[in-house]
């Protein structure tokens, strides 16, 4: 099942998609974070409500959810790491934060700071934890507390994140996570280690892989994170970007005003944002 936050009328409402019309499910679930806390009981209802259907251009789809945390993998495609002349082969998961600020949905700008002239993109394969995991959670019970899977474009200021190493503020500039534009409930992919991904910036294909590039897997991942915070339902965990970020390309690839950029997963859709200067 594909579920969606949309604004009609001035409201946030969550829906479902259903034989390609959106499905208005608020009476069951008024936010998309009561529909993840409400865990199979809510989702059970909302399969079976009825509600006002919507053609998808009549509304304005936005970020599915505003996340609690949001914890992003570093090097873990193994694409990646070699495109990287300066990077190791991590021996086990590395993370960093991105703010729950920098959220916006689909074809909302992605705004190019007055302080960057490298503004990169990062497809992401993008988990959403549907019940609390822990450091006493059994790695062979990981999965069954994810509630579904959603696209993150982990959007980076690179001048700002090599300097000195400031991944959190490179990271983080308003607008630097468009999320969506859905969340596609786990059981709908039974196998995320094969799914593809890929960018495409005005047309043109940056990054093309799939999962199995992965380093560590969802249990593996998920796992060391938790062993050092709690996950509460509606924390997003991103799994990394493959190979063929602008920073390494030669030449270099960034963001402008003017741009479009795509990013499309196997089973999730297309989240596609417009880049504008700041004003």
């Amino acid at each position: 099942m594909k579920l969606y936050t949309f604004e009609r009328n001035g409201q946030l409402r969550v829906g479902k998609e259903h034989n390609g019309q959106l499905v208005d499910v608020t009476s069951v679930a008024p936010t998309m974070l009561a529909l993840v806390q409400g865990g199979d009981a809510a989702l059970n209802a909302v399969r079976d409500a009825q509600g006002a259907a919507y053609s998808f251009d009549s509304v304005r789809v936005r970020a599915p959810i505003r996340p609690g945390k949001i914890l992003c993998s570093g090097v873990n495609y193994r694409g990646h790491g070699e495109e990287n002349p300066n990077a190791k082969m991590p021996e086990s998961p590395f993370f960093f934060s991105k703010v729950p600020s920098a959220v916006i949905g689909p074809n909302d700008p992605i705004i190019c700071p007055p302080i960057s002239r490298q503004v990169d993109y990062e497809v992401e394969f993008a988990v959403v934890i549907g019940r609390a995991i822990n450091w006493k959670t059994p790695e062979s019970q990981i999965m069954s507390h994810i509630f579904g899977y959603t696209i993150l474009h982990d959007v980076s200021a690179r001048d700002v994140q090599f300097k000195d190493n400031q991944i959190t503020l490179g990271k983080n500039f308003d607008s630097f996570a468009p999320l969506g534009p859905c969340i596609v409930t786990a059981g709908e992919i039974p196998d995320p280690a094969s799914v593809k991904l890929r960018t495409t910036l005005n047309g043109e294909v940056m990054q093309d892989s799939s999962n199995q590039d992965w380093l560590f897997p969802l249990p593996k991942l998920i796992g060391a994170l938790a062993q050092v915070m709690t996950l509460e339902p509606g924390d997003i965990v991103s799994t990394g970007t493959p190979a063929g970020v602008g920073y390494f390309k030669q030449p270099q690839v960034f963001l402008k005003p003017g741009d479009r950029v795509v990013l499309e997963i196997e089973g999730i859709g297309r989240l596609e944002n417009p880049v504008i200067a700041a004003s």
